[in-house]
């Protein structure tokens, strides 16, 4: 898994480390048992402090997104299905509010939009 830390972002940077793992679960990337790759490796490679990686993963295993085992690593916890599901839904809601959005300032009607939508669904 590739990340992408920005200096010039004003999201904090172990804020952009658990959103982007946090992402990558919820798209199915990382599943329930992946080992994550350990504190330190992860910053090197993104080239930041041992200390905010900690941060992150810490962050993360306190709110059940992963769970690390003294001496094995941290590796992707088994989430709540249901929880998993309405994480996806959400996103695909506000994915579908953004195309709203777009059909709403060129014009399309809700029919089209719709239509679009079955075409695209049928793919």
């Amino acid at each position: 898994m590739n990340m992408i830390i920005s200096n010039a972002s004003q999201e904090p940077i172990y804020q952009q480390i658990i959103t982007q793992l946090k992402n990558a679960m919820v798209r199915g990337e990382l599943a329930a048992g992946d080992a994550l790759p350990s504190i330190r490796t992860l910053a090197k490679d993104l080239q930041i402090s041992v200390i905010t990686t900690k941060r992150a993963y810490e962050e993360l295993e306190r709110d059940g997104y992963i769970h690390t085992v003294p001496g094995k690593g941290s590796f992707v916890a088994a989430q709540n299905q249901e929880l998993l599901r309405e994480t996806r839904l959400r996103l695909v809601k506000e994915k579908l509010a953004e195309a709203v959005e777009a059909a709403r300032r060129i014009g399309l009607s809700p029919h089209e939009l719709r239509h679009m939508l079955d075409l695209m669904y049928e793919e």
